[in-house]
């Protein structure tokens, strides 16, 4: 069953948002070669805590972290650990929160000092791949016309899209209905609707879209080895179109980024 927000449990919702857009601008600062997973986890508790917010992650079907921290070949639900990051990696931050009743539910793939070319490329067309199923989120479409946008630009330059982990609806629960796949078929699937969230999270292979699990029950790995992007946004239907409740707007000041990416949906 979808739950429809009104424009004031939306506000509500973009303040959860937010606490999860800061807490990863604070994190950007530090993601540099040489610090643990397990410090950046401590660090977004506390920033979390901060807020009047509870860890959105932490105890959620008995997950042991406040964050899911997955570096380069690991997809996502990465456990953090005390293994340093290293120069030339990258790796997918994604972070909940609970305020107020309602959840926020957000990430982005950050690079750690100097990466290749070859990568940069992987999360660039990630990131817009993102935005282009954003655009789609509108009245008039379905959720089959966001996972088309998403994988026809993914597959286009060669890269894998993953079929078993998908987004999803967003709201007092962290996952709600519609589930939101990053392929799928024009004019397909379930109808959107005025006041429908949904977390947007393509989840991209630098190789085959085939994925394999760690025995810890949680952390997602590419099946080849190969590097994996993984950027999310929650986004809104304000007035029939796509608004975002989240930002990558903190992680640009961190890093000295200008971008204009987000001003449409606005």
């Amino acid at each position: 069953m979808i739950h429809l927000k009104t424009l004031e449990e939306i506000e509500i919702m973009k303040e959860s948002a937010q606490v999860v857009s800061r807490t990863l601008g604070i994190l950007a600062k530090e993601i540099k070669p040489g610090i643990t997973t397990l410090q950046l986890d401590k660090i977004a508790e506390e920033y979390i805590r901060s807020q009047d917010a509870i860890p959105g992650f932490l105890g959620l079907y008995k997950f042991p972290n406040t964050l899911c921290v997955s570096p380069n070949a690991q997809v996502v639900h990465g456990i953090p650990n005390n293994t340093p990051l290293q120069e030339g990696d990258i790796v997918s931050v994604d972070c909940g929160a609970l305020k107020n009743g309602f959840y926020g539910d957000h990430a982005y793939t950050f690079e750690v000092g100097e990466v290749s070319s070859e990568i940069k490329k992987l999360l660039q067309v990630t990131k817009e791949s993102l935005y282009l199923g954003i655009r789609e989120f509108k009245i008039g479409n379905r959720v089959g016309d966001v996972g088309y946008a998403i994988q026809n630009y993914c597959e286009s330059h060669g890269y894998g899209v993953v079929r078993e982990l998908v987004g999803h609806g967003l709201g007092r629960k962290m996952h709600e209905d519609p589930e939101m796949p990053n392929y799928g078929k024009k004019g397909s699937g379930k109808k959107f609707k005025e006041g429908m969230v949904v977390a947007i999270e393509p989840m991209i292979n630098m190789g085959t879209h085939r994925i394999k699990q760690l025995k810890d029950g949680w952390t997602i790995l590419t099946a080849d080895g190969k590097p994996s992007a993984h950027f999310e946004h929650d986004v809104a239907i304000v007035n029939g179109k796509p608004k975002l409740l989240s930002t990558f707007r903190y992680i640009y000041e961190a890093l000295g980024i200008e971008s204009d990416e987000e001003v449409e949906f606005q």
